[in-house]
């Protein structure tokens, strides 16, 4: 039997410190057999370069079921397919939601699942975009049956604003149980009022019942002509938002929901013909740019960009905005990391007219004269984040604010730690992400794809010189950080103990204090847990801690007074993810008396 001890401070958490490796990295190739066809291209805005045309997937609160949502090869009709999250198999029939456009968005409960898609108004429609234009509309289906449907756009939706359509809805739906609300973030353009033939983007809430909430924390018209938002669930609306607008910015939004000097600027970047170099994906890509870390109320944010540099007064946005220059021909991949929703870590953006340097404050994953596009992430847990990203190395980079084109070097996998890169990428020349990364149950995260060649050397589409073709075969990857296992995870072998004491910070020296600790405990924990029999160690309530597959542990309660506690936790697993125990209202607490707790894993 090994033990090992390691001590702790509140904010240190066991993760990986040698970064991804190949076997991190899992795919399930072909696993989900689709019911129709499906073209997963779609071409760029502008170019026409090849993008993945998104398949948004997601995960019950559960873990029992997920969701994958596709457009039917027709370009009318979605279909969303349940999933085994295990297998990645078909689970059942596919749900066809008639009509639909897009595959804007997906949200999956225990129970069912809700859609962002944009369709055309039945005809005869009074005040109806003309030509059919889409809308934007949420369906509900609750066990394969249609509960709610809400239009987000159209004739009734926030008139004295203007009328909008969403013709390219590049969309995200999100859901937040604590709020009890879904909030949907999308491109409009409007057909009415004084945004009449213009793109700009709105932000709606709608509560579980179907109704369109007409919250303060809503926008009729954002940031204009938008082609890239970010959109993340909080625990409270407005929930975080990241847009990239047409002059040359990209914002932290959550707290205005536009493009002004009340948010936060987190890049300059130079804009052109209304694009801005493709930073949040462009055409179909607008998912899984920001994360919440898990547990957290902090977000990760991950984009590419040219740099900035040369800034110059914007005349048309007035004083206190700026244009730039791009730094680089091709694009390099950008980090920026947040302590809440509406709060960036570090400075914002240059806006000094004049200045030589408008990134100085960009963190950049990459350097260097590749290209780098379709960049996404999402959360290990609660310090630990995927970012990811497909290059060419020697591009071709005609447009100054569009995509590149070249030969496919492969797709890169980093692993971040509290905003920090950790060992070196990995690469793969066949695995694509092409939907939402979710956080599983067991730590991992996935993400769909089509195994097929992937070029990006050509144009798409129906003029384009890549061939195009449609498959009715989905493909999965999944990555977890037991490829990446530190020593203390490596150390820990079949029958030992592990045991971690953790010293809490001053937050827990007061009298009802809660304080969130962060640990490392086993990603895998079946629901067997133990106390440990001692007169100075009590747990007040066993119920209110379980042992769960998931990367974190509800809040250990303890009522009787006493400075410490201990629990056992068995696992079968000796990987590592972080986790959390609070400790709430600790009696006798006094702030020149630390509280502790001391938990071991026994791995079986």
């Amino acid at each position: 039997m090994l033990s090992l001890s390691v001590l702790i401070s509140l904010t240190t958490s066991l993760v990986a410190a040698t970064g991804l490796t190949d076997s991190s990295l899992k795919n399930y190739v072909n696993s989900l057999e689709l019911d129709y066809s499906f073209n997963p291209v779609k071409e760029a805005y502008w170019t026409n370069l090849p993008h993945h045309r998104r398949t948004p997937f997601a995960l019950s609160p559960d873990g029992s079921r997920a969701f994958l949502a596709y457009l039917d090869h027709s370009e009318t009709d979605v279909h969303v397919q349940r999933v085994d999250p295990k297998t990645f198999a078909a689970v059942g029939s596919a749900v066809t939601v008639k009509g639909g456009k897009e595959a804007g968005g997906l949200v999956a409960h225990n129970d069912g699942f809700a859609l962002l898609t944009n369709e055309a108004l039945p005809s005869g429609t009074a005040n109806a975009p003309a030509g059919n234009t889409p809308v934007p509309v949420l369906y509900r289906y609750t066990e394969g049956e249609q509960t709610f449907k809400t239009f987000l756009g159209g004739p009734g939706v926030h008139e004295s604003d203007g009328l909008s359509a969403s013709p390219d809805l590049n969309g995200d739906l999100v859901y937040s149980e604590k709020a009890g609300v879904y909030g949907a973030y999308f491109v409009v353009t409007d057909y009415s009022g004084w945004a009449e033939g213009h793109f700009g983007d709105s932000i709606q809430y709608v509560s579980t019942n179907g109704s369109l909430e007409t919250l303060p924390e809503s926008s009729a018209w954002g940031c204009s002509h938008n082609t890239g938002i970010a959109f993340e669930a909080a625990d409270a609306a407005p929930f975080a938002s990241i847009c990239a607008e047409d002059q040359g910015d990209i914002w932290l939004n959550t707290n205005n929901r536009g493009m002004d000097l009340s948010g936060v600027k987190i890049s300059n970047e130079n804009t052109t013909n209304g694009a801005g170099g493709e930073s949040m994906g462009g055409m179909s890509g607008s998912y899984s740019s920001l994360a919440r870390f898990q547990g957290e109320d902090s977000y990760i944010f991950s984009w590419v960009s040219r740099g900035a540099i040369d800034l110059y007064e914007n005349t048309w946005m007035g004083k206190g905005y700026v244009a730039s220059y791009n730094r680089t021909n091709g694009r390099n991949v950008a980090i920026a990391t947040f302590s809440d929703k509406q709060t960036m870590d570090g400075e914002q953006a240059s806006s000094v007219v004049g200045a030589k340097v408008g990134d100085s404050q960009v963190k950049w994953l990459t350097t260097g004269t590749a290209d780098c596009s379709n960049a996404h992430v999402a959360t290990f847990d609660a310090s630990n984040a995927l970012v990811t990203w497909e290059q060419i190395d020697q591009p071709q980079c005609d447009n100054i604010a569009m995509g590149c084109q070249g030969e496919f070097s492969g797709s890169y996998f980093q692993l971040v730690n509290k905003g920090e890169k950790i060992g070196q990428p990995i690469r793969s020349i066949d695995t694509y992400v092409a939907g939402d990364m979710i956080t599983m149950g067991d730590g991992r995260i996935c993400w769909p794809y089509v195994n097929m060649t992937w070029r990006l050397d050509g144009t798409a589409g129906q003029y384009g010189s890549l061939p195009s073709s449609t498959t009715k075969q989905i493909s999965f990857a999944c990555m977890n950080l037991e490829g990446a296992a530190n020593v203390s995870a490596s150390a820990a072998t079949s029958s030992s103990i592990v045991s971690t004491r953790i010293v809490a910070s001053s937050e827990v020296r007061t009298k009802s204090a809660t304080s969130a600790l962060s640990l490392s405990v086993p990603s895998k924990a079946p629901a067997s847990v133990s106390v440990l029999s001692s007169s100075t160690y009590i747990l007040a309530s066993t119920s209110s801690i379980k042992a769960v597959s998931s990367s974190f542990f509800p809040a250990v309660s303890v009522s009787s007074p006493a400075t410490t506690f201990s629990t056992a936790i068995r696992a079968s697993s000796t990987s590592y993810v972080a986790a959390k125990v609070a400790l709430s209202g600790l009696p006798g607490a006094t702030d020149d008396k630390d509280e502790s707790c001391e938990i071991q894993y026994i791995y079986e």
